[in-house]
């Protein structure tokens, strides 16, 4: 077995770069499995020559799966995916194609294996995406017994799609709704792309991690109404935020889910039904020696080119 090797599935994406680059810190030889290799070379200058490779793998085919593990010592998976498309199944991605990963990287000899998931995995959810979600977490559990399970709250990071997209809806659009649960809609607990890649890191080295399941919520808690508050303030435009009532956005959502990227499904809307927040009763960053970052903190900077003129400082909330 090459020592230090780790694959990470969907490291070309957004967690996944920063988890990359951090682990070619450490000294880690390092194998970015994505369905297509040439969309991930911007990785390589992140390690010295020959540290970072990308290799092919799709998590429907068994063979390029066992291919891309062969001989790691770590195995991260990454993927997962917020609305279907194609062949692109929830079932296909978060179950089906999380029990590969693990059942190849267990029969291939790696010692750890950490699976992304989600705060908000449930079965009984009623949103698709919850409940694969937390199928995936069992299967993961059944097929390598140890596996880590990391479930971060929404993430941010200059090119998250969280307060990126509120702040580009900002500059056209004279409302920002508040969708879910009335009035000021769910609660969301914002973590730093950052810390969630650190603590991905630390779960691969620290074999104390084996076989638990973290919950990761940045330090302030917001309802969605005072996160589009934030945004107004950081990008300096002035738009009405209201709470829109579930019928309209049931109705726009069964048409927007229809566009090639849809800003908004049905899924998405019974996913904003229930807070997004840290239970209290997993293990988290404290118990990985990790402070988090605050949003306040981090996302003006980057929010800078959405204010009217272009970028200019920004003072944290």
């Amino acid at each position: 077995m090459d020592a230090r090797t780790v694959t990470v599935f969907g490291g070309s994406g957004f967690i996944g770069r920063h988890l990359v680059r951090r682990l070619a810190q450490r000294g880690w030889r390092v194998r970015v499995a994505v369905r297509r290799p040439d969309s991930a070379l911007f990785l390589k200058p992140m390690g010295d020559v020959g540290q970072i490779t990308p290799v092919q793998a799709n998590l429907r085919d068994e063979a390029s799966v066992q291919a891309a593990v062969a001989g790691a010592e770590a195995v991260v998976n990454l993927v997962g995916i917020l609305y279907e498309f194609g062949k692109q199944r929830f079932d296909a991605v978060h179950h089906d194609g999380a029990r590969r990963v693990a059942a190849a990287a267990r029969a291939a000899g790696a010692s750890r294996f950490v699976q992304m998931s989600a705060l908000g995995a449930d079965l009984q959810s009623p949103a698709t995406y919850a409940r694969t979600k937390a199928l995936g977490e069992q299967a993961v559990a059944r097929a390598f017994p140890g596996a880590t399970i990391i479930r971060p709250s929404v993430v941010f990071g200059p090119e998250d799609g969280f307060f990126n997209r509120f702040a580009a809806m900002a500059m056209v659009s004279p409302l920002l709704p508040v969708i879910g649960r009335p009035p000021h809609g769910p609660r969301f607990q914002p973590v730093f792309v950052g810390d969630v890649a650190e603590a991905i890191a630390r779960a691969i080295e620290d074999p104390a991690t084996a076989g638990k399941t973290y919950e990761l919520g940045g330090p302030q808690v917001y309802t969605l109404a005072e996160i589009l508050h934030l945004v107004l303030k950081w990008t300096g435009r002035r738009r009405l935020v209201a709470w829109l009532p579930m019928s309209i956005v049931k109705l726009q959502a069964a048409v927007l889910e229809w566009l090639p990227v849809p800003p908004l499904t049905r899924d998405q809307v019974k996913l904003l039904q229930v807070d997004n927040v840290v239970s209290g009763a997993k293990p988290g960053f404290n118990e990985l020696g990790i402070q988090p970052a605050g949003a306040e903190v981090v996302v003006p900077g980057y929010l800078g080119r959405f204010r009217r003129g272009g970028r200019r400082p920004v003072k944290p909330a």
